[in-house]
């Protein structure tokens, strides 16, 4: 009974048992997830500027609204092309000696998810409209503008990044909103955030949805809802009302590829986006990174030849499975 009279021996031996016990419960299990769990052959590490926007992703408390994981249901489609797996969050290594990083996967989607959101959204005009204010792009959105992270003037330097914004959103003074070096750090914190390609054992979504069966189903009952298509991945940038906004994405209300007759143009760049018009910005690859068939582009097609006044000519998904099927292989 000396023993539990001795300070010294009841302090040391619980001393022993905690350094066991955390060897054996927390450190070597660490490690062994680091061996299993290892990076995806195709991920990338963030960059200088990626991890700089991610202590402003933290501080901002972005990850509050803003999830990072694509869960194995049918609903999370939207946000990835795949659930999320334990590799995916291999590369959240510590930020320095003292202290660790958080995998940021969050608890809530009052936003949408960000897991694969540099490929769903690359457009850095974008990304800078919507932060600077989000109901310029989301007239619906609650999101919190962050105008502390622009400057404006009224003459912009030659290496100033500047953001085109509307006239009702721009500095009354007339000044141009340019975007700091801390807004472009967050940027590209976002736009590092892409979903890598599985070649083999991709998990599979569950629950899902399957149509009714009704054997009198015809070829009009197989349409799908193209205006539901254009609001998940077009209206964002082009505008509920086609006009999209000026100096940053063309307007799809009277515009010639829409109404016109070049079906290969269009198909391709719904599929493959578009990057040679310089007084706009980049326009992602919409369709390959959602996976579109002809079913799908032929809806969103139909959609915008007859919406704000637009009189171009309908078509079925059977006149560009061709083209379709053609620039999926040209992508790949």
């Amino acid at each position: 009974m000396n023993f539990f009279d001795d300070h010294k021996k009841l302090f040391i031996t619980a001393t022993l048992f905690f350094v066991l016990l955390t060897v054996f419960v927390a450190i070597l299990p660490a490690l062994n997830n680091q061996l299993i769990n290892a990076p995806l052959p195709d991920s990338e590490p963030l960059s200088e500027d990626a991890m700089a926007g991610k202590s402003l992703f933290i501080a901002n408390g972005c990850v509050a609204c803003h999830t990072q994981q694509v869960r194995n249901v049918d609903m999370d489609k939207v946000f990835g092309q795949r659930p999320s797996v334990a590799a995916d969050y291999a590369r959240n290594e510590r930020m320095d000696l003292w202290r660790n990083t958080a995998t940021l996967m969050g608890t809530e989607r009052t936003g949408p998810d960000l897991a694969d959101v540099g490929n769903r959204q690359p457009s850095k005009e974008w990304n800078l409209v919507h932060l600077y204010n989000p109901r310029i792009v989301v007239k619906e959105s609650i999101m919190p503008a962050y105008p502390f992270l622009f400057a404006s003037k009224s003459i912009p330097g030659k290496n100033d990044v500047v953001v085109n914004i509307p006239e009702e959103f721009a500095p009354s003074n007339g000044h141009k909103v340019i975007a700091s070096k801390e807004a472009l750090q967050l940027i590209a914190y976002l736009q590092s955030l892409k979903q890598v390609k599985l070649e083999a054992d991709v998990p599979e979504f569950l629950y899902k949805r399957k149509a009714p069966a009704d054997s009198n189903s015809g070829a009009a009952n197989d349409e799908l809802d193209g205006e539901a298509l254009y609001v998940a991945h077009c209206q964002a940038c082009h505008q509920a009302d086609g006009n999209g906004l000026p100096g940053a994405f063309p307007p799809l209300k009277g515009s010639p590829v829409v109404t016109g007759d070049d079906l290969e143009l269009y198909v391709d760049i719904i599929m493959n986006g578009y990057d040679s018009r310089p007084e706009y910005g980049v326009m992602a690859p919409v369709g390959v990174t959602a996976g579109f068939t002809e079913k799908e582009v032929a809806a969103i097609i139909n959609y915008e030849r007859t919406s704000w006044g637009n009189n171009g000519k309908k078509i079925k998904p059977e006149d560009i499975k061709q083209i379709v099927d053609f620039v999926k292989t040209q992508s790949n």
